[in-house]
């Protein structure tokens, strides 16, 4: 299917409200039957029919069918937040005695999912180094029912082999599930390498604007179906249909604003790669990443985020180069049209909080729509704080 007809017509059927141009929002909460055979086919599977927008909307649905061919899968569902999404799909795909194998240091919330919820439930799990897949294959125990991947990662960026773990994952009777949040199906569809569930923090690429917070969850039919009938509907982390609308407004510049990003980001890591005041850069596409020719395989971009460890004596000197950055927002999402930068700095000395694990002269940028000479020209000036 052509990426124009699904970003600017698919499941539009525009003859149902007057030709207009954009889908209506559908605010209704309720919907009405006209008789009790349809009432009754409706309440006999709900995942098929629209009665209450706490599980279909008819503008969440034209989202669900663009989602679900943007990633080449048969179904998807919309939630009300990524770590909504990762928890509905976890859940839904597990019980008491089962064990989880995990990449090392996911996403927050996926970790805490996995060491602060699930534990209390009898199911366990094990952290793995991803770049392994002899690491991954050790970790797998009889009561394993699970894979869970974040390839890749949104900070250093380290991927994994999707094809052959989702070989492995088929060879042990497993379910696999990947964060794709970092490429979006532009760049990365991870259902054509044999994953079976992708997740994706929506309030990113996808809505692209900073002002909706959802989450997506892209598989096959049956698989949406068993997460619709349990932890979705259940649990009820639904998305508004307003805020539906404004994800399909988002997904109509998806192709634009990741081809932008994307380029600005590779000019900028270019001027950063021969900078002596850089010690290192963590960037999928450039020559040096160690996993760059997993990358170039797996994907056809990388939109706009990377990190960078600075040279610098003290924390304080990485706090002055920060403070000199005047184009950068300080914000932990990423995404938007806007530019933003989260140094690691920031997440030390936090009274109650343990230090992080990463160092402190790390910080991540993620380059959004404006010219990519402007903000190399702030950096030049923050620069000059280092020795």
């Amino acid at each position: 299917m052509e990426l124009s007809h699904i970003l600017y017509h698919l499941g539009e059927d525009r003859k149902k409200y007057y030709n207009a141009v954009c889908p209506p929002i559908i605010q209704s909460s309720n919907f009405v039957f006209d008789d009790l055979n349809s009432f009754r086919e409706a309440i006999g599977d709900e995942s098929k029919h629209t009665i209450y927008t706490r599980g279909n909307n008819p503008t969440v649905t034209i989202l669900r069918k663009k989602l679900a061919a943007l990633e080449k899968s048969e179904d998807a569902l919309v939630m009300g937040s990524g770590s909504a999404a990762i928890a509905a799909a976890v859940v839904s795909n597990v019980k008491a005695g089962d064990h989880i194998v995990c990449i090392q240091s996911p996403y927050s919330w996926t970790y805490k999912l996995l060491t602060n919820i699930l534990t209390r439930f009898g199911v366990s799990h094990t952290f793995v180094d991803g770049t392994k897949l002899e690491a991954i294959e050790e970790a797998i125990q009889p009561n394993t029912t699970l894979l869970y991947l974040e390839s890749p990662n949104s900070l250093t960026f380290e991927l994994q082999d999707l094809t052959a773990c989702a070989e492995l994952a088929k060879k042990n009777g497993l379910i696999t599930i990947i964060d794709n949040s970092y490429a979006s199906p532009i760049f990365q569809q991870p259902i054509t390498h044999g994953i079976d569930i992708v997740i994706h923090s929506g309030t990113k690429y996808l809505n692209g604007h900073s002002d909706v917070v959802v989450g997506i969850i892209c598989s096959s039919k049956k698989l949406i179906k068993k997460i619709f009938d349990d932890s979705y509907m259940t649990l009820g982390a639904i998305i508004s249909p307003s805020d539906a609308a404004l994800v399909l407004r988002g997904l109509r510049t998806l192709e634009l604003r990741m081809q932008r990003s994307f380029k600005s980001c590779e000019k900028i890591v270019s001027y950063l790669s021969n900078h002596l005041k850089v010690e290192q850069i963590y960037y999928p596409f450039l020559p040096t990443f160690p996993q760059y020719n997993l990358a170039k395989k797996q994907m056809n971009g990388t939109g706009g985020l990377f990190s960078i460890q600075v040279k610098a004596d003290h924390i304080t000197q990485v706090e002055d180069f920060f403070h000199r950055l005047e184009r950068f927002l300080l914000a932990v999402s990423w995404g938007g049209h806007e530019s933003l930068v989260l140094p690691i700095c920031g997440l030390y000395n936090i009274k109650g909080k343990e230090n992080p694990s990463l160092p402190w002269n790390l910080l991540r940028f993620y380059i959004g729509l404006e010219d990519p000479d402007w903000l190399i020209e702030d950096l030049d000036n923050a620069f000059k704080a280092l020795p």
